[in-house]
């Protein structure tokens, strides 16, 4: 019986079953026999939060393959912040009233390049010799991260209030307002992203032996760093400029997929990885909107579940090695 539970695909079986009837649940609690608005309502959050699940999961699966370590998210080279700088930015000399009431797809996409040729510029200049290298660059995503902080931060104390009280909306994860056509953007580019992940998946099991041994197996490991960076980027960027920064929900899902799943297949990881994700994001919703009646937000709910997960990694971690 034991050996039944540690299947992969009963593990997987298990974790859809549960998604179906959190989701169902988050779909039908408290209609009222409104079901047409309240599918048009929630269906579209229920989207998002898959669209959102699948890229946190295979981006940071895939950034802590390739940088071999589990306490790492593709977060670290910047990207959240370089939103946040974006967005002060264009408050600060477009003014949010006509920003917000021009949201188009262009605007969108705007957002999503900017952060991808970011990471292009720093992966082409530094990602040349190896894992040396790489180490290089996530130092300077750091670096970068704290200078894009710092600018947004003396921006923000600048600028009028008001337009302070409107960017506060961008820069937190909301999947209550989400742009119905930057959905559906969102939804065909991170199919194909992950859909390319997904065939990759062999070789990341590969890399996952290290550096030396993918490269002894055929893989030109610089040029698959690169194109596994472009790749995290972009579906990092299109979930930030969709619903706002998630911090921690990649290496919540990341990490309990790992224990969840007890294999190194990055198929499985993948599946493993998004429902959990999509379960938490509901499941997550569900509370925040049903037990704590919006008095909170789901971001607020991630990112402390996922800051008391990272210190109780850590301790563990620091158990084991004694």
């Amino acid at each position: 019986m034991k050996k039944f539970f540690q299947s992969s695909a009963v593990k997987i079986s298990l974790l859809l079953i549960a998604v179906i009837a959190v989701c169902a649940l988050y779909l039908s609690y408290k209609t009222y026999g409104n079901w047409e608005f309240a599918l048009e309502l929630r269906g579209k959050k229920l989207l998002a939060f898959v669209l959102v699940g699948v890229a946190a999961t295979f981006s940071t699966i895939s950034f802590q393959t390739m940088t071999q370590n589990h306490f790492l998210t593709p977060n670290i080279l910047g990207l959240d912040s370089l939103y946040v700088f974006i967005q002060t930015l264009l408050f600060f000399f477009l003014g949010g009233q006509q920003l917000l009431g021009k949201e188009t797809i262009a605007t969108f996409l705007f957002n999503v390049l900017l952060m991808v040729a970011a990471s292009i510029v720093l992966s082409r200049f530094l990602l040349k010799k190896g894992s040396n290298d790489l180490f290089l660059l996530l130092m300077v995503g750091i670096i970068l991260g704290t200078f894009f902080n710092s600018i947004s931060t003396f921006l923000q104390v600048v600028m009028d209030p008001n337009e302070y009280d409107l960017l506060q909306g961008k820069l937190f994860a909301s999947f209550g307002n989400v742009n119905s056509q930057h959905l559906l953007v969102a939804g065909v580019l991170i199919t194909l992203l992950a859909g390319f992940l997904w065939v990759k998946s062999h070789a990341l099991d590969v890399l996952h032996l290290g550096n030396d041994q993918a490269t002894s197996l055929g893989i030109n490991v610089p040029i698959f760093q690169f194109v596994l960076l472009t790749v995290v980027s972009a579906l990092i960027g299109l979930s930030t400029a969709l619903v706002g920064p998630v911090t921690f929900l990649g290496f919540i899902v990341a990490n309990m997929s790992y224990q969840l799943m007890g294999t190194y297949r990055h198929r499985e990881l993948f599946l493993g990885g998004s429902l959990l994700s999509i379960l938490l994001l509901v499941f997550g919703q569900f509370l925040v909107e049903q037990v704590f009646q919006l008095n909170t937000t789901l971001s607020i709910v991630i990112e402390f579940g996922g800051g008391l997960y990272f210190v109780g990694k850590i301790i563990s971690e620091r158990k084991q090695q004694r």
